[in-house]
């Protein structure tokens, strides 16, 4: 299982030609919270945004992203780009998630996907604040079935409550 932050600022890496084309800015995530893409940094403030699609994408190294080639990169347009503008893994980043039940269970400070899974997301870093990190800890939480990414906030069924952890120890 990896981090997405462990993942943001990778390079980008043509397996074909060893080129690299671009760092990794953020995920794509679709209205079912599958991850659909890689989003690459820009280069200059007026050059349209690209992206590699999750098919496309080799590895998830520890030091770059392998993908299969040039052909891979495409432009962000449509829905994918309304997408991304809504929830885009940095617009998860420090939204309350609150239980149905109106409790909160802290704030989004990361998500997790495992490359073997497929495109899922399997769960999220929380975050009470910088000293009850110190003190307790950051906890994770599972990726429950039915969670709605809201304006305001991420809520999840109720029962996630009684979910959290300590964030494992992930290899």
């Amino acid at each position: 299982m990896r981090r997405a932050q462990d993942i943001m600022g990778l390079p980008v890496i043509e397996i074909e030609s060893g080129k690299q084309i671009g760092s990794a800015k953020d995920f794509l995530i679709d209205r079912d919270w599958n991850l659909q893409g890689v989003l690459l940094e820009t280069k200059t403030w007026f050059s349209a945004p690209r992206f590699v699609k999750w098919d496309d994408v080799i590895s998830f190294g520890t030091d770059a992203i392998t993908i299969t080639g040039g052909q891979a990169v495409h432009s962000l347009e449509g829905e994918l780009e309304q997408l991304y503008a809504e929830r885009g893994a940095s617009k998860l980043r420090g939204k309350p998630v609150m239980t149905v039940a109106g409790n909160k269970l802290g704030l989004m400070e990361d998500v997790y996907f495992g490359e073997q899974w497929g495109r899922k997301i399997v769960g999220y870093e929380l975050t009470e604040g910088f000293l009850t990190d110190l003190q307790d800890g950051r906890k994770w939480l599972p990726a429950p079935e039915n969670i709605v990414f809201g304006e305001d906030a991420i809520i999840v069924p109720a029962d996630c409550e009684a979910q959290l952890q300590d964030v494992p120890t992930f290899q």
